[in-house]
């Protein structure tokens, strides 16, 4: 008998207060969670959750009304154009102003360097200061993303730090000066613009992290899509010992990582992520052997080359069909991923593979 039956009334009083699925008697408990969940799937791409006031027949049709109305929304359109930042004037932020500060505060460089094999080497150059980030560096890095992004060849990057330490995160100097919660908004807002195009990259990405990554630099280590430590290398999220928290996009991307129970442990500090506890938790894919600064490098140029054979519209798309899965509601996603396959199957590549996979059959 269905919930609703002959003793209704005696049995409402006992359960108390009723769902709305409840009232779909002949269904089971997981066929009212499935239809419960694919309300929520669908109306999710009118940029809004739908519960218990719109029928499963209203929902898919109003599916049906946005697939034929737009195959690209706001998010996806981010996806598909470089450029395109996260925060605009309507937030309140205004990149011209907040790039003039910036620029008051100089020291360090962000270089790069690009090889014939598609693999690129960023290094963050301020050793005096720890490879800290002066005001400078932050636009140099926003210039190097522009770069990258507009880098055809390019198939994989390393990010590493100048003298065996990755970064010790901003520039006190700056932090000093820039003092007040609107200034403090600022700069995150252009930080999160910045490390967002940059995981966005259609290039396979790995931290090197040599020495210390701390406070803004372990937040930078999360922007990439894998990490890699040398033996004695620690990475370090202090922001709660300087009386903030991390405002780089670190915690959002942290959590995606390692979860949310070790990101608390981590953040609070309770958790001291040296290479063994990072690689227990999976915050990095491995430990290097050598904590040589030359060899490390070569030991990640090595490990990243398995990711990266093939050629270079290929590894991109995948790159970019991985960050549509990641960032996209799952009917965007797909679509996505349905565009960068045209950009791919029937080219040279594919071709070539089909012609290779033929002859080795025979």
């Amino acid at each position: 008998m269905g919930a609703w039956d002959s003793k209704g009334d005696d049995a409402e009083k006992r359960r108390g207060p009723t769902r709305i699925e409840d009232r779909h008697a002949g269904w089971s408990r997981g066929e009212r969670k499935q239809r419960h969940a694919k309300r929520k799937s669908v109306c999710r791409g009118a940029e809004k959750e739908v519960t218990s006031c719109v029928t499963p027949q209203a929902c898919g049709e109003m599916a049906k009304s946005l697939l034929k109305t737009s195959s690209l929304s706001g998010r996806t359109k981010l996806l598909h154009q470089t450029g395109l930042s996260l925060y605009s004037t309507s937030h309140g932020f205004y990149e011209e102003e907040v790039k003039k500060k910036l620029q008051q505060f100089p020291g360090g460089s962000i270089d790069l360097q690009k090889e014939d094999n598609g693999i690129g080497v960023l290094t963050l150059n301020n050793p005096s200061k720890m490879n800290a980030f002066s005001g400078v560096m932050m636009l140099q890095l926003l210039e190097k993303v522009i770069e990258l992004e507009n880098w055809t060849e390019g198939k994989g990057l390393i990010v590493r730090g100048a003298k065996n330490t990755f970064s010790s995160g901003s520039d006190l100097n700056a932090v000093k000066s820039l003092g007040t919660p609107e200034d403090g908004m600022a700069v995150c807002m252009f930080m999160q613009n910045t490390l967002t195009r940059f995981m966005r990259l259609p290039l396979i990405s790995v931290a090197l992290v040599q020495g210390w990554a701390l406070g803004g630099g372990a937040e930078f280590t999360t922007a990439c899509d894998f990490r890699l430590m040398t033996p004695e290398s620690k990475i370090r999220f202090v922001h709660k010992e300087m009386g903030i928290i991390p405002s780089w996009g670190g915690t959002t991307r942290l959590v995606e990582i390692i979860g949310s129970r070790q990101a608390l442990k981590v953040l609070s500090g309770a958790l001291k992520l040296d290479s063994k506890n990072a690689l227990n938790i999976g915050m990095v894919e491995e430990v290097l052997q050598s904590s040589d600064e030359t060899k490390s490098l070569e030991e990640a140029q090595e490990w990243l080359k398995q990711f990266i054979q093939g050629p270079p519209e290929v590894i991109r798309a995948l790159k970019k069909s991985v960050c549509s899965g990641r960032e996209l509601y799952l009917e965007e996603a797909l679509q996505n991923e349905r565009d960068l396959l045209g950009t791919v199957w029937g080219g040279p590549a594919n071709l070539e593979a089909i012609a290779k996979k033929g002859k080795f059959n025979k």
